[in-house]
């Protein structure tokens, strides 16, 4: 019951995304899809197998990669809508509020740690995308190499 209502919610603030950032309609839900598809792989790593965030950041991060490429492929639109959309419930906001909450309260120690944690996801989705990006580059040119051979 509480994931089904989680699910949806990665859902619509992906979709709410799309819309912000001016997506064609048609793309709004297979973004929110991406999004919730990335949300979930992220929450159950962390939550089912005691996954550190990190690196459950940088797997569900890969997987929004590699969706947004297959969908802007399918879709003739391009990988960005998708990619913003995907990412969206990855970003550390919650963190970063934190962190910033600790340097008001000149609790420093506090904020400088969970800064770090906020950089650290961020360079994580940053990796993920970036290495979805190769995946797709390397597939492309065995597909191409050998067609021609």
């Amino acid at each position: 019951m509480v994931i089904g209502i989680q699910l949806m919610m990665s859902f619509v603030g992906a979709s709410g995304f799309s819309v912000l950032f001016n997506a064609p309609r048609r793309m709004v839900i297979p973004g929110g899809l991406i999004g919730m598809t990335s949300w979930f792989i992220h929450f159950s790593f962390v939550t089912n197998y005691d996954f550190n965030p990190l690196p459950a950041t940088v797997i569900a991060s890969i997987v929004a990669g590699l969706l947004s490429i297959i969908c802007a492929q399918f879709f003739k639109n391009p990988v960005l809508i998708f990619y913003v959309s995907g990412i969206i419930p990855l970003v550390p906001g919650g963190i970063a509020y934190n962190a910033m909450r600790h340097f008001i309260e000149h609790n420093y120690y506090s904020g400088v740690e969970l800064s770090v944690e906020v950089m650290l996801i961020s360079g994580g989705i940053a990796l993920g995308l970036m290495l979805s990006e190769v995946v797709n580059q390397i597939f492309t040119r065995v597909t191409k190499t050998q067609h021609k051979g």
